[in-house]
């Protein structure tokens, strides 16, 4: 029968999910991103770091958030959208755009 649960690699166990979501907790608070450890130890030393760098005002963070979304709800700064009436030609460093008429 297959364990389909994470079991201890080389590096020990992987974190446990209340782990994890406090280290999503802190970024979030703090600010800033950070790489998903692989285990127990790492999240620990992580959190370490996170408990003692300073949490970002609240303030900055509703801020930050309201501009996103009024951002998101007008298209702005979305270069990966779909563009109608428009293809790419060339490679690499010499592709352009051309606008296809119909």
């Amino acid at each position: 029968m297959t364990d389909h649960h994470p079991t201890s690699g080389p590096g020990g166990p992987p974190p446990t999910a209340r782990q994890q979501r406090y280290l999503r907790q802190l970024a979030l608070e703090r600010g800033v991103t950070f790489v998903v450890p692989k285990t127990r130890k790492q999240a620990s030393r992580l959190i370490d770091q996170l408990k003692r760098r300073a949490p970002e005002p609240r303030a900055d963070r509703r801020r930050e958030i309201r501009a996103v979304q009024d951002d998101m709800a007008r298209n702005r700064g979305d270069e990966a959208r779909v563009r109608e009436q428009i293809e790419t030609t060339g490679h690499g460093s010499t592709a352009t755009w051309k606008e296809v008429r119909s």
